[in-house]
């Protein structure tokens, strides 16, 4: 059996947990492609000709899909001729014969259940994604269906198959939705959610498809990790790491990747212990607030950074001229007022963070949600909560930790599908040895991109929102307004209501409304504002009155980190060949906060003083905002490798540590 058809699963080959352990540099092995790509391909391979150089195997599939059409559904026929492709899916692996004869079945099993049909473009997607590679398929081309059914045939080939989504409200929604489809092949499917106590994990993983998030699964993982490494060893979560596919896969192996994923304990404390480090940073903040902003320190202008100068560090030595112990330590005591300042200035209340019963709750800046569990490191989160006049959280010890990065290089097989893959390609092909395959789509695009603006203030963007949105709801379209943060959204949404005009807000805030919300964002009329929320993975149904109207417009008043995120944007209209338009709105300062105290402008707004005074961009203001962006994405992958390196250094160290007994 050649390395393309045996396929990993649990048992006597393969161990009963199977995963890659690789060394350092390691990443997914050159393999020879079971559809006829050469062994060694270039990062990308570009739409032109891709059906064309397949066709050959499409019209097999074709030939494949009459045979199963003959076959009645749910007879005893049809469960017999299951049950025999799934023994030759295991016995053959995946070979072009196995891929077309699965996925015809999968296609009639689809079109039974739910009355769909899969496309050449989507039954090509599905067997690249199953030959280890990433598909760029465009918005609204059927990437859900894709996934389900690259999921169904690695199901019947007796694979554990992990399919990832961008949040958990997508896993469960393409569980249920495509459970139909599980039923008339045989197959069972769960979903995994954070909401889940351990039993009802465990029990999900068992299913034959697994819907979850990336960070459900990676934290599985390490905590399967630690339960085989004690005294009292449990049964493990997962049934080892055998394919991965990954939707939105761009978003989960890079931008996502400059998280890392840790597992601590509260730290055993002494009551002396405890109440010195809870004083050191009452110590910090109380210093932090006697500085000021730029006569002591400078706040960089991508707001990341904070650094003391010569004038600070002077009047931290003074104002610490009293104090004992660590402040009279420079270079310590400057360490932890740059953090006190960092809580102070930088991170900011429904920006960067929610306050929620009585917590501090993360906001996840590129998806626009709760980072549910995730905190901030070196004592920065205790400031916060300091700041917000909550107690200090305890010290953590980290127990494991990992990466995004070198989580999915422990699996086996894995490929993806998203709809901005291009731009990421030479990245993707050099960490995770991962071609690119660009995907022709089915339907000609009938987006309109109207032109950009640019605007001098938040306050003057919201006004001229306003009148926009007013004139394309009397025409009875839906419109979408992309946001920054919770702080911008709130900030529009009061500006929309002075305005007298009915609108709902997606955001952090709103999460468990999530689907009400979205399910109602096409209808005629309708305005939402959202933050990232609305981005990956939504798929917004237009009612026939608002595609009669026009379709859905957006207004992208975002400043994204990357083009990718741009493109997820004004993605969100015109899906599935329906009409839509969008566009960006473009200003020069960026700040939530400012805009909702600016009263005295919004009530000018109201009153109906044109405050706006747009203007096209100029070559310059396109040329700085893409500069920008360029700059962004340069350091993001510097911090990706970076993350990569440490993660490589603290997994060496532990394994040292457990060798020696330590």
């Amino acid at each position: 059996m050649t390395p393309i058809q045996a396929l990993p699963r649990p048992g006597p080959r393969w161990g009963p947990y199977p995963q890659r352990l690789m060394g350092n540099g390691a990443r997914l092995p050159q393999h020879r492609s079971a559809l006829g790509w050469p062994g060694r391909l270039a990062a990308w391979i570009p739409a032109s000709g891709c059906l064309h150089a397949h066709s050959g195997w499409l019209q097999q599939v074709d030939a494949d899909t009459g045979h199963w059409q003959i076959r009645p559904a749910e007879s005893t026929a049809w469960v017999e001729e299951v049950q025999a492709l799934k023994y030759r899916l295991r016995r053959e692996g995946f070979h072009p014969g196995t891929l077309s004869d699965a996925l015809a079945c999968v296609r009639v099993a689809l079109e039974r259940s739910h009355g769909l049909r899969l496309y050449p473009q989507q039954l090509l997607a599905a067997a690249l994604m199953l030959d280890q590679r990433l598909v760029e398929m465009a918005t609204g081309e059927g990437k859900t269906l894709t996934m389900g059914a690259a999921a169904a045939v690695a199901a019947m080939a007796g694979v554990p198959t992990h399919v990832v989504t961008a949040n958990d409200y997508l896993a469960e929604r393409d569980v249920q939705s495509l459970s139909s489809l599980w039923r008339t092949l045989g197959l069972n499917a769960r979903h995994v959610s954070g909401a889940h106590d351990s039993e009802q994990r465990r029990l999900a993983y068992r299913a034959d498809i697994v819907y979850s998030t990336a960070k459900d699964l990676a934290f599985d993982y390490l905590r399967d990790q630690l339960s085989g490494t004690g005294d009292h060893r449990t049964p493990p979560m997962l049934q080892g790491l055998s394919l991965a596919l990954l939707d939105e896969a761009d978003s989960i192996l890079l931008d996502e990747a400059v998280v890392p994923l840790i597992i601590s304990s509260a730290r055993q404390e002494h009551p002396r212990q405890l109440a010195k480090r809870r004083a050191v940073w009452w110590q910090a903040w109380t210093l932090a607030q006697q500085l000021t902003l730029p006569d002591h320190a400078t706040l960089a202008s991508s707001a990341a950074t904070i650094q003391i100068n010569e004038l600070g560090e002077a009047t931290l030595a003074e104002l610490c001229s009293h104090l004992k112990g660590i402040w009279h330590r420079p270079r310590l005591r400057k360490e932890l007022v740059t953090l006190a300042l960092t809580a102070l200035h930088r991170l900011k209340r429904d920006e960067h963070y929610l306050l929620r019963d009585g917590r501090v709750e993360l906001l996840d800046t590129l998806t626009g949600r709760i980072a549910q569990g995730r905190v901030l490191s070196q004592g920065l989160h205790a400031l916060v909560e300091l700041k917000e006049g909550l107690p200090p959280s305890p010290a953590t010890d980290t127990q494991a930790q990992i990466t995004f990065q070198r989580f999915f290089q422990r699996y086996w097989r894995l490929g993806g599908i998203s709809g901005t893959l291009t731009e990421a390609r030479n990245e993707l092909q050099r960490v995770h040895g991962l071609s690119v395959v660009c995907m022709p789509p089915r339907h000609r695009s009938q987006r309109q991109i109207w032109p950009a603006r640019h605007f001098a203030s938040p306050m003057a963007r919201w006004c001229a929102v306003a009148e926009r949105v007013k004139e394309l709801q009397g025409q009875g379209r839906p419109v979408l307004v992309g946001t920054d943060s919770v702080a911008d959204s709130e900030a529009l949404s009061d500006v929309l209501r002075q305005h007298g005009i009915p609108h709902v807000v997606l955001n952090a805030r709103h999460d468990r409304q999530e689907a009400t919300i979205v399910a109602q964002a096409g209808q005629s009329g309708a305005v939402t504002i959202a933050t990232r929320m609305a981005g990956r993975g939504t798929d917004i149904a237009l009612a026939p009155s608002a595609m009669q109207a026009g379709g859905l417009h957006i207004i992208a008043c975002q400043r994204n980190e990357s083009s990718r995120m741009d493109r997820q944007l004004l993605g969100r209209c015109a899906r599935h060949g329906q009409p839509g338009s969008a566009e960006t709105w473009i200003c020069s300062s960026f700040s939530g906060e400012s805009a909702t105290r600016e009263t005295s402008k919004l009530q000018r707004c109201s009153s109906g003083v044109n405050a706006s005074s747009p203007r096209l961009p100029t070559l310059w203001h396109r040329w700085q905002a893409r500069l920008a962006q360029w700059l962004e994405e340069q350091r993001q992958i510097s911090i990706r490798r970076h993350l990569q390196d440490q993660d490589r250094q603290w997994e060496a160290q532990h394994r040292g540590a457990r060798a020696s007994g330590r």
